[in-house]
């Protein structure tokens, strides 16, 4: 027995969901802008703790004041604000730094208990934020409580930084430079896993962006400390100086040119009094087709024949890869997946009465290419094929709920056998 019901977006959605994605597409302005960042939340602690005598708890106080402050205005806003994102994570850069450093020089905690404190704390913090949305990507930050985990998350991802980071550097007493280049090389080794085996681009990402910490702080030390302690001598002014500059002046350009937004669909940006980061291709409106199956079943079929019948629209087909496991695998191998696409393309562009495009799918969670691939394109609604979960592991039981929080029309076809 095939069945269909419409699940349209949310006629009332909080503000949260009603807000454009919060922070920026990963490019590489966005490694460099956060690298700068993170020097910046080293040289700047020590400018304002040492050189100007505030001492931890005041510095502490100070910064902490300001990242609220700033943190504020970050949460009232319905979109991603370049000037107003990147101050707040210079601050929580900051402020990250000082969590470290209050209880290690202030309270007398070793760094081997700060580091394993932070661990568990940001592990709870994943672990509360996915048992809440089921998800962890940072494409998906358009709720005002997924933003909240975010923002937890890059706090202790900076104070576990900042502690991993001087107790590998005292612990083993490296240079600066040395210390550069070990933290490097790790998050080479992360990329190079990423891109070459696959692994898992929200695992990649945030073990990337813990590493980024102690990789900005040796940076910081090596311009800022004497001649005489292995540094440029540089000193902290001049080094927090030259960072915040070039920060100023990345930030500047990507307001400008728009560079780092992450592409949402036109009508959801127009619906927010926002202009789209970039036309639809066409007049007509995009629909996402996701399929349990990688042929097209006579309820999808329906499915797509009922929406072109009312009114124009260009259908883009995501499947599944059969190269996956029934478990949480990725496979490279799209072969398979492409010839059945090729086969089952045209039995769909029948009922569109036009092309029908599509792709096999690249992870093996359905939740995670649907967000990439509503990222990727311009679309305003969705069609979306499910079975019980006995049947398919790749379309989770709980999809068509997550899926409907994302704003977006949907109509699901569940397909029964």
């Amino acid at each position: 027995m095939n069945s269909a019901q419409v699940l349209p977006a949310p006629s009332a959605p909080s503000y949260g969901r009603r807000m454009l994605n919060k922070v920026p597409e990963i490019t590489l302005y966005f490694w460099v802008i956060k690298i700068l960042c993170t020097t910046v939340g080293e040289t700047a602690a020590d400018l304002l703790n040492e050189n100007l005598g505030f001492g931890l708890t005041n510095t502490t106080y100070v910064m902490g004041a300001l990242l609220i402050a700033v943190l504020v205005f970050q949460f009232r806003s319905r979109k991603y604000v370049p000037g107003i994102y990147w101050l707040a994570v210079v601050l929580i850069s900051v402020v990250g730094t000082l969590f470290s450093d209050n209880l290690v020089d202030n309270l007398g905690v070793s760094l081997e208990t700060t580091t394993i404190g932070f661990g568990i704390v940001l592990a709870l913090v994943f672990a509360t934020w996915y048992a809440s949305e089921r998800t962890l990507s940072v494409h998906t930050i358009v709720t005002t409580r997924r933003e909240a985990f975010y923002w937890l998350a890059i706090l202790f991802t900076f104070a576990l930084g900042t502690s991993a980071g001087d107790l590998v550097s005292e612990k083993f007493e490296l240079g600066y430079l040395l210390a550069v280049g070990i933290f490097v090389a790790a998050i080479a080794i992360v990329a190079f896993a990423h891109f070459s085996f696959k692994l898992n681009a929200i695992l990649a990402f945030w073990i990337a962006y813990i590493l980024t910490r102690p990789l900005g702080a040796s940076i910081g030390d090596y311009l800022a400390q004497p001649t005489g302690e292995g540094g440029l001598g540089l000193g902290t002014v001049v080094t927090s100086l030259i960072f915040l500059s070039t920060i100023l002046a990345l930030v500047v350009y990507l307001t400008r040119s728009r560079r780092d937004l992450i592409a949402v669909p036109a009508s959801v940006a127009r619906s927010l009094g926002v202009e789209p980061v970039a036309a639809a291709r066409n007049d007509e409106p995009g629909v996402l087709v996701v399929t349990n199956k990688t042929d097209a079943t006579p309820a999808l079929v329906d499915a797509v024949r009922d929406r072109a019948a009312a009114g124009p629209a260009r259908f883009f087909v995501l499947v599944p890869n059969p190269a996956h496991l029934v478990f949480d695998r990725n496979s490279t191998d799209t072969a398979e997946g492409e010839k059945v696409l090729e086969q089952a393309l045209p039995l769909l562009e029948a009922p569109a009465g036009a092309e029908v495009e599509g792709r096999v799918a690249a992870s093996p969670n359905a939740y995670d290419d649907i967000v990439e691939e509503l990222a990727r394109g311009d679309y305003g609604e969705i069609i979306l094929e499910t079975v019980p979960a006995h049947v398919s592991h790749w379309l989770h039981v709980d999809l068509p709920e997550r899926v409907a929080n994302l704003g977006y029309p949907l109509k699901t076809v569940t397909a029964t056998h």
